[in-house]
């Protein structure tokens, strides 16, 4: 059966709910699920800093997804940096946008795990703007090998099951 009929329409996927409100994530899972959002979107920062030079606000919404993760801030602190990092999506176009919008996304995930594939789906986008038109199609399928290879082997199945369940959902980026 499909995972996404398993639990009641308009409801969270259980599996990214943690279990003290009334899930199957464990918590270790689900600061994992951050750093790795983290990653995706950090490798994209770039793109952002280039077009957008001395706003920090996706970069730190990056460092606070991290600093979440280790226990260091609140949830709360995290998803303050998240709004910020969209604020800063809002600013600019294109390429840079998404690259903000994945910082945003990396930091949303101590706020709500299933997040992470937020994070990853716009590095992707992020990535395919900035390429050459010619060379779109490969640089994601690239960006996305590369998110793959960054997966903790805890939560691998995890995220690779979400990416071919909201595939169509995320603009059939995963597909790589």
């Amino acid at each position: 059966m499909d995972t996404m009929i398993m639990y009641e329409k308009g409801s969270r996927d259980p599996r990214f709910v943690t279990m003290r409100r009334g899930g199957t994530l464990k918590d270790t899972d689900h600061r994992l699920l951050a750093v790795w959002a983290a990653a995706c979107a950090e490798h994209v920062l770039h793109v952002f800093e280039r077009a957008h030079p001395g706003d920090e606000r996706p970069s730190r919404a990056i460092e606070q997804a991290r600093a979440w993760a280790r226990g260091e801030i609140t949830m709360t602190q995290a998803r303050t940096a998240a709004f910020a990092a969209h604020d800063a999506a809002r600013e600019v176009p294109g390429a840079a946008k998404e690259a903000a919008r994945a910082a945003g996304h990396a930091a949303a995930v101590a706020h709500m795990a299933d997040h992470e594939l937020g994070a990853a789906a716009y590095a992707i986008r992020a990535v395919r703007i900035a390429a050459d038109p010619n060379d779109r199609d490969d640089a994601g399928r690239t960006e996305c090998r590369w998110q793959r290879a960054q997966l903790p082997v805890e939560i691998c199945n995890l995220v690779l099951d979400d990416e071919r369940l909201r595939n169509r959902k995320c603009w059939s980026l995963f597909d790589c």
